[in-house]
């Protein structure tokens, strides 16, 4: 009882906070600034209570992303200052990724000896991906020619911020050797080699999410031939290994309130909100295209595969709030195995395909990518026809495998496309600064996109729990009312 009195009083005190925020920010009323100060930390006060009352880590995480906007408003410094604190959350989930992928993966193949299945998994992920990112590229095409949010944009008077380097590679300097015609087949055979580690170390240590999965998947496959008394204690290690990590997960999850609020602290401190008034439109189209996204794509598959879809987005809440904030998928990837586990998609199915979908299944940043290109040839007063709009789309498909793990990796991969077609990069020098409040959306698109796609595959291979969603923490069945 005294929960949900709680829950109202927090719901109305947002509420007044939010009408009052927009009746100062269309000059319907002038506010002092003290005030709108007061209001926040009011509310701030209201969210901290209901947090202590609810005991729940979801609550706290969404408390401290509101108490980091408040803070990034009225102490920037501050909040700048607090930075290091998401950095060393995001450096300390990227301890869990190697471990929790190899041990996950080898006991699901070795451990049921099972090799059909793992054939089975992989064609069908790899279809779902293709079909999900299609979509994904085409309603970002579809988004930026319906709103033509990059004409007029005046962005030689917008603060432009300093480009990331893109460096020439070997792969760069022997295409600048071949015909054009070929440059298709070589990045094709340079896209395979590169899934391979020359050493597993290595690739844990640059968090190469794909070659720490293809090297998992062969090891798996490799032990799974051993003879059961040699296989059996390394099946065992494996086993022990991801119970631990699964352990290990929810211990650093309760320091992820205070990862989150420090990233959102950091993201408003040091841009501030008159930069979404210069790129206020661009903002919008991405959002509403994600949006259209998750409703005309993924929430279709939800109802036609019958997965309980309030039940799913409880599920995810944690792992999508925790990229929201970090605008890193690899923050959540622990969590988001974990919550799909406990939704009812076998361990096996779960370890293989997140992990791969993070290079494959990419579908905010595809639709990112799309729209942030045509933004650029928009801007810059460059037409750009049906067909060329579609060979940039499907090459950024393409170079865009593997950015998920890195904040903000898709600018070099939109730079180097802007370079190969002729599009100039100053307009992304403009764009650059609202860059971080757009991977924040793309991003959480990418987790949940992940998430949906492991109950696809579960379904799909018919091994789906369809009693885990109504369980509760406890593995009891949930009472009505």
């Amino acid at each position: 009882m005294y929960k949900s009195k709680m829950g109202l009083i927090t719901l109305v005190s947002v509420t007044i906070a939010a009408l009052i925020a927009i009746c100062y920010e269309f000059s319907w009323v002038n506010f002092s600034p003290s005030f709108l100060m007061a209001v926040r930390w009011i509310v701030a006060t209201v969210l901290i209570v209901n947090a202590l009352v609810r005991k729940n880590l979801t609550t706290w995480i969404l408390t401290c992303m509101i108490l980091g906007i408040f803070v990034g408003l009225d102490f920037p410094n501050i909040a700048i200052s607090l930075q290091p604190l998401s950095k060393g959350f995001i450096k300390l989930v990227k301890t869990i990724v190697g471990p929790i992928l190899f041990a996950t993966l080898v006991y699901g193949i070795a451990g049921h000896s099972d090799l059909k299945q793992v054939g089975r998994m992989a064609w069908k992920s790899m279809l779902y991906f293709f079909c999900a990112t299609t979509c994904a590229i085409f309603i970002g095409l579809g988004a930026i020619n319906l709103t033509k949010a990059g004409v007029g944009v005046d962005v030689a008077h917008m603060p432009h911020e300093e480009l990331p380097k893109t460096q020439i590679s070997n792969d760069a300097q022997i295409l600048e050797t071949l015909p054009d015609h070929v440059h298709p087949v070589y990045k094709f055979t340079a896209f395979f080699r590169d899934l391979f580690p020359e050493n597993i170390v290595k690739a844990v240590y640059d968090n190469q999410v794909l070659q720490i999965v293809v090297f998992s998947v062969l090891f798996g496959i490799g032990l799974a031939m051993v003879d059961e008394k040699k296989r059996k204690p390394l099946v065992d290690f494996t086993e022990s290994l991801s119970e631990t990590m699964f352990k290990f997960t929810n211990l650093i999850m309760y320091f992820a309130p205070i990862g989150v609020g420090a990233a959102m602290a950091f993201t408003v401190g040091h841009l501030g909100v008159d930069i979404l008034k210069n790129l206020f439109m661009l903002l919008a189209t991405l959002y509403l295209a994600l949006l259209g996204f998750l409703t005309f794509v993924l929430l279709p598959v939800a109802l036609y595969l019958k997965i309980p879809v309030l039940k799913f987005i409880n599920a995810i809440k944690e792992p999508v709030s925790i990229a929201f904030a970090t605008t890193s998928s690899d923050a959540a990837l622990p969590k988001a195995m974990s919550a799909m586990e406990k939704f009812g998609v076998p361990r096996k199915i779960v370890s293989f395909v997140i992990p791969t979908g993070y290079s494959f299944n990419l579908d905010g940043t595809s639709l990112y990518l799309s729209l942030a290109a045509i933004f650029v040839a928009q801007a810059a007063g460059i037409h750009l026809t049906f067909g060329e709009q579609l060979m940039i789309a499907f090459t950024l498909m393409i170079t865009s495998k593997g950015v998920a793990a890195v904040p903000r990796a898709s600018l070099i991969i939109l730079i180097a496309t802007a370079d190969q077609f002729g599009l100039p990069t100053f307009v992304i020098a403009a764009i650059l600064g609202i860059d971080e409040l757009m991977d924040m959306a793309r991003t959480s698109v990418n987790v949940i996109g992940n998430c949906l796609a492991t109950v696809v595959v579960a379904k799909w291979e018919g091994e789906f729990d369809e009693e885990a969603p109504y369980r509760d923490d406890h593995g009891q069945p949930e009472l009505e009312g």
